[in-house]
């Protein structure tokens, strides 16, 4: 089924943010098993498997829409230097996969790709309700219960 262009195009731009996160938790979590937070690892390689999950059906949307997935672009990724920076950086990046995707489905109901549509609302709320809820979680128990016990909860 040939797909509008612009359409094709913001797929394209919505995978690269995907493989980008999907980058950035790889490298937290393999930086968070070296530290030895194996709890923050588990779930960071957990974070990872989702975006390449959500890279998949971008990938495969694109192809079924005609058009030729982009997986070799990246957008600059922002490891952090300590856990807290860590995970308000991937925090950083959620909110803004799930700004494009709020756009990108405008896009679609402009365009009347009501199909695209439903598989961008999905995975923005697979976004929202476990991605960023979690990582809001973590940055407010560190708040709470302060850095060093919520590290070692981590262990």
């Amino acid at each position: 089924m040939k797909g509008n262009q612009e359409v094709i195009d913001t797929l394209n731009q919505l995978l690269t943010g995907e493989l980008s996160a999907m980058d950035q938790y790889f490298v937290h979590g393999l930086m968070y098993e070296d530290w030895g937070l194996n709890e923050l690892h588990t779930r960071i390689s957990h974070e990872s498997d989702d975006e390449r999950v959500h890279a998949g059906k971008l990938v495969q949307r694109i192809l079924f829409l005609e058009g030729t997935p982009d997986v070799a672009s990246r957008e600059p990724l922002n490891i952090g230097k300590n856990t807290q920076e860590m995970l308000q950086n991937d925090l950083n990046y959620e909110y803004q996969v799930a700004d494009n995707l709020r756009k990108a489905i405008a896009l679609c109901e402009q365009k009347q790709d009501y199909q695209t549509r439903e598989i961008l609302a999905v995975l923005l709320e697979e976004t929202e309700s476990d991605h960023m809820y979690w990582l809001e979680k973590q940055l407010g128990l560190i708040g709470r219960v302060g850095l060093q016990n919520y590290l070692q909860s981590m262990i």
